[in-house]
């Protein structure tokens, strides 16, 4: 289990990301270049909305289905994916994070996840 303080230390230890209120949601978003929304905390709720693909959705509701699943609106039909930070471990966030930070940054920032 991971909490939302987990799920803030492992996103703002990504490349060029900072905190930024998203309505009332804490929000993550890539600075470089325009401040491009890849998360946002539910806290109350224990748990996180991550902006992903169609296809990344569909792979992780597939391969963990207690854990990940669509947002329930037109958001989560583009692919935004919400995960219940109770059932996720530190790896499998980490991993949905960076691929949320991916969509969201310039492919020319991709290398620093590497570095």
């Amino acid at each position: 289990m991971v909490t939302g303080q987990d799920l803030r230390r492992l996103a703002l230890s990504l490349p060029h990301v900072i905190e930024k209120p998203h309505f009332e949601r804490t929000g993550f978003r890539v600075a470089v270049p325009r401040g491009k929304i890849f998360a946002t905390m539910l806290e109350a709720q224990g748990s996180a909305n991550l902006v992903l693909s169609p296809e990344e959705q569909h792979m992780l509701c597939a391969a963990e289905p207690d854990m990940f699943f669509p947002v329930p609106n037109k958001w989560g039909e583009k692919g935004s994916t919400t995960i219940d930070l109770s059932k996720a471990d530190e790896t499998t966030l980490t991993s949905a994070l960076q691929m949320a930070w991916r969509r969201a940054a310039p492919e020319k920032l991709w290398s620093l996840l590497e570095s």
